[in-house]
């Protein structure tokens, strides 16, 4: 009995220092590890600042093997890759979040739409709209909406367009109006170019009733009117832009002419567009003027002196391009050479340029092709912003 009680008292001194010893060793190893993640995490933080891309790359990968359980790790390394164009690297970090079963709600949320940031700028819409529609009801909604609203517009589903519009205002963000009546006249434009002008005229009716103060829907509807030989129609509602001190009139202008000679309503619709330039001159007002006021003997010395007028107003080479081109100043021989030059030298400034990016283009988009901004296009021509 002595005995075992001599080695029980010799053993638990002796199992307490193995004991001690392990957790030193393990508590030794643990601080190597904790060590190494840190430095290899800020080794690719540095290499980051200094748009080392392909270091801090490698510097993160580092750190991921190091402590796979680190989520912050794999999120940046997932941004890197997106960042740099490697968009299947980048789905398959965010893939692997995904796949984590101790990931929180929080973190799990932020991989969905990391992944789905992946597929739209991998151009794989169809795969971002999936993973977009995972997080309704989630801290990402607003975002994951805009984002779909733009796949629709790029992929020009407008009823779709319309309906996350419709959603994202519900939801107390800003009036998406404008936009919706934009999406109808698109479909109106397509129904009209497949020989359907009933059902465009009729989408065009509820894009005004969308946003009453809207020019577009106006305008479009004026000139189908126009285009189906409803004269009298095409210029009452095509007025209506110019009554209403609408900032783009003028685009209305050379439709209203049209209206106007073939609904016989000239001299209401001159007095309109006289009014109108009165107010604000324009160019494109002012050619609509001098094809209406075109009668008579003097018709070209009337051409002359409007230009001469608008000149005097506002500097113009456009102006100047038309007024040389009934002017009589020499031979053809000469003038020819001069009003060539002229129309060369104006060609760029009688472009449409977008606000938004600078795109510049002959005719006026209401939705810019190069930016995909809406109403970023001045009514007016480069000359005159």
């Amino acid at each position: 009995m002595e005995l075992d009680l001599i080695w029980i008292l010799i053993g638990l001194p002796a199992a307490f220092g193995l004991g001690w010893l392990a957790s030193r060793l393990d508590l030794r190893q643990l601080r190597i590890d904790n060590r190494q993640a840190p430095r290899a995490y800020f080794k690719g933080l540095n290499f980051l600042l200094n748009e080392q891309q392909d270091k801090a790359i490698d510097a993160f990968i580092e750190a991921v093997q190091n402590d796979p359980d680190t989520s912050e790790l794999h999120f940046a390394l997932g941004n890197l890759f997106r960042r740099r164009g490697e968009y299947e690297r980048a789905v398959r970090v965010h893939e692997h979040l995904l796949s984590r079963g101790d990931l929180s709600a929080a973190d799990r949320q932020r991989a969905q739409n990391a992944l789905a940031k992946d597929f739209v700028k991998a151009g794989l819409l169809d795969r971002a709209e999936d993973a977009l529609r995972k997080l309704e009801g989630t801290s990402f909604e607003g975002q994951a909406r805009l984002a779909r609203l733009a796949i629709y517009e790029r992929s020009r589903e407008w009823p779709q367009a319309r309906e996350v519009a419709t959603q994202l205002e519900a939801s107390g963000e800003v009036s998406f109006s404008v936009r919706k009546a934009h999406y109808l006249c698109e479909q109106a434009r397509e129904l009209n170019a497949n020989g359907d002008a009933s059902g465009a005229a009729q989408l065009l009716l509820n894009a005004m009733t969308e946003a009453p103060d809207a020019p577009r829907p106006r305008l479009l509807l004026g000139q189908l009117q126009l285009n189906q030989g409803q004269a009298l129609q095409a210029c009452a509602t095509l007025s209506q832009l110019f009554e209403s001190g609408s900032v783009a009139a003028p685009l209305a202008a050379a439709s209203l002419v049209r209206a106007a000679q073939a609904a016989h309503q000239v001299p209401a619709a001159l007095s309109l567009l006289q009014q109108h330039y009165a107010q604000s001159p324009c160019i494109d007002v002012m050619d609509a003027i001098v094809a209406l006021e075109k009668t008579g003997t003097d018709a070209e010395q009337q051409v002359r002196q409007r230009y001469i007028e608008h000149l005097q107003k506002q500097p113009s080479l456009l102006a100047a391009s038309r007024w040389l081109a009934g002017a009589d100043l020499g031979t053809d021989d000469t003038r020819a050479p001069v009003q060539k030059a002229l129309e060369q030298a104006s060609r760029p400034l009688a472009r449409y340029r977008c606000a938004a990016c600078g795109f510049e283009a002959k005719e006026h988009f209401w939705h810019c092709p190069g930016c995909q901004a809406w109403d970023s296009y001045p009514p007016r021509r480069v000359e005159e912003l």
